[in-house]
């Protein structure tokens, strides 16, 4: 018998991609000599705003940087827990200027803003569950960054070493479905982070390479309904067989600088 499912109302930060292009590499994605249409990534874009809209999720939204082409993927700008905000600090120099920006939306809005002392790419990396994060390392957040983050929010962090360049941040290989439930690739994973996960979730759905290749597992739950790639065949009919309610979308433009739905969506957690 299928479990109920029962979809919690979220609070997302967007950016629209008015800027976006592929402009440089700084991940497996990235061929800047591809083109790119700007017009199409936005309509693409606002279909997914719409989407979390008609589930009952609010949008809040953020202005768009002339300068700044891959601002689109708000989940790295930051990570926010209990009313909290971790700021994010990035790799590459030429992501740099969105996390002040990011941070700046978050001060002006009263929320306490925690300026990292390590790189962290925001929930790029940080994941978090029922009981603890899941904190993504190996290509771009700094392991140190882990004990910062258990710092700030006072949840247990657990660490995971990502090892294959193409899923170089951790939502490109885990989701997190519901609580204590995850989808996730292990393949993209070291044998360590691989037992590690087959201990805390036994029962989570493992995607297959195929569902990895097209971004399926970065992927949006809000308890019930999960928004990702709908190239994802296999994940799809995994999620129905566990009562969720999967509906695809299709981000092919964003798909050229490494980002899908979850890359786009930064989850605002009040404080409960």
């Amino acid at each position: 018998m299928r479990p109920t499912r029962t979809a919690t109302p979220r609070r997302y930060l967007m950016c629209p991609p008015v800027y976006f292009d592929v402009v440089y590499s700084i991940n497996a994605w990235m061929e800047p000599g591809k083109p790119t249409d700007t017009a199409l990534a936005l309509a693409q874009w606002e279909r997914l705003r719409s989407l979390y809209q008609g589930l009952g999720h609010q949008v809040e939204l953020i202005d768009p940087i002339p300068g700044l082409p891959d601002m689109v993927f708000a989940a790295n700008g930051a990570t926010v827990v209990n009313g909290r905000v971790l700021a994010a600090r990035f790799r590459h120099p030429e992501r740099a200027a969105e996390a002040p920006a990011y941070a700046e939306w978050f001060r002006r809005r009263g929320y306490p803003v925690h300026d990292a002392e390590h790189v962290n790419e925001g929930e790029g990396d940080y994941l978090v569950t029922g009981e603890r994060i899941l904190a993504g390392s190996g290509f771009r957040t700094d392991p140190r960054a882990h004990a910062e983050a258990e710092r700030v929010f006072g949840l247990p962090v657990v660490s995971l070493t990502l090892v294959d360049p193409r899923f170089y941040h951790l939502d490109t290989a885990l989701a997190v479905l519901d609580h204590e439930e995850i989808m996730y690739y292990p393949a993209a994973f070291s044998p360590e982070s691989q037992a590690t996960l087959r201990e805390l979730y036994p029962d989570a759905i493992v995607a297959t390479d195929a569902d990895a290749e097209v971004f399926g597992l970065n992927a949006v739950s809000d308890g019930r309904h999960v928004l990702l790639p709908e190239q994802a065949v296999h994940l799809i009919d995994a999620l129905w067989d566990r009562g969720f309610v999967p509906i695809g979308v299709e981000l092919s433009e964003l798909m050229k600088s490494g980002g899908s739905a979850k890359c786009c969506t930064l989850e605002i957690r009040e404080t409960q």
